[in-house]
């Protein structure tokens, strides 16, 4: 079981109804991004909102819910999301192995560690791009890339998910902002060292896994993320 969530949605994964569950790279990148104008706002005095979970064989598989929220575990390598199909009714959790930064959990620019807390998918990049297209500075290289081929490249491939902080600082800010630093969750060129720390600060996934998280869900939806 992975590890307790200080967050309000850390208690719909303690629920006594069984879950089934099948299963980000600090990409250096020259381009400055052009930042939406955002106001911020505190995190603190989130409100915990009553969820229902369902237990079913196949969770998330359907497109397009009409809410989904991602919850990533650092010590577990995996990323939660959470999907809800019809007001009312019950939540579905589908789980993916990951991997995060190999240099640890940190916000501070230049580190190339994962940050922590709460963000946003800001933005959504490569919708309907080959499987393993290269990505350099969010832009498609016309490369496919070798899957588990020699040397680490740290390739971006396939799908990108953009996040924002949206914690003054703690992951929004001066020296730490997680946008400005570019994490992203994206596919991977190194498919064999997914479930274990790897990468330069992003969340790498399997290149079918990205996809499949890249159609459920919006610019917009949170992502928290866990030690």
């Amino acid at each position: 079981m992975h590890s307790t969530f200080k967050h309000p949605f850390k208690w719909a994964r303690f629920l006594l109804i069984p879950i089934i569950v099948l299963s980000l790279t600090h990409c250096t990148e020259e381009t400055a991004p052009v930042e939406k104008k955002t106001t911020i706002q505190p995190v603190e005095q989130l409100q915990e909102q009553p969820k229902l979970i369902t237990t079913v064989s196949s969770p998330c598989k359907k497109k397009s819910p009409i809410k989904s929220r991602i919850e990533i575990d650092i010590s577990e390598q995996k990323l939660f999301l959470h999907c809800t199909y019809k007001q009312g009714e019950e939540e579905e959790i589908k789980t993916f192995p990951v991997s995060t930064s190999k240099f640890g959990i940190g916000s501070t620019a230049n580190t190339n560690k994962t940050p922590l807390g709460l963000h946003r998918i800001e933005n959504k990049i490569g919708d309907n791009a080959p499987y393993g297209m290269i990505f350099k500075a969010r832009k498609s290289t016309g490369r496919i890339a070798k899957i588990n081929g020699e040397g680490d490249h740290d390739y971006v491939t396939t799908r990108i998910m953009w996040l924002k902080g949206l914690e003054q600082g703690k992951n929004a800010g001066s020296g730490i902002d997680s946008y400005k630093r570019y994490i992203y969750i994206h596919g991977t060129a190194d498919e064999n060292k997914i479930g274990k720390p790897a990468s330069h600060g992003c969340i790498r996934m399997y290149n079918s896994d990205v996809i499949d998280l890249f159609n459920k869900v919006s610019e917009g939806t949170e992502v928290y993320i866990t030690r």
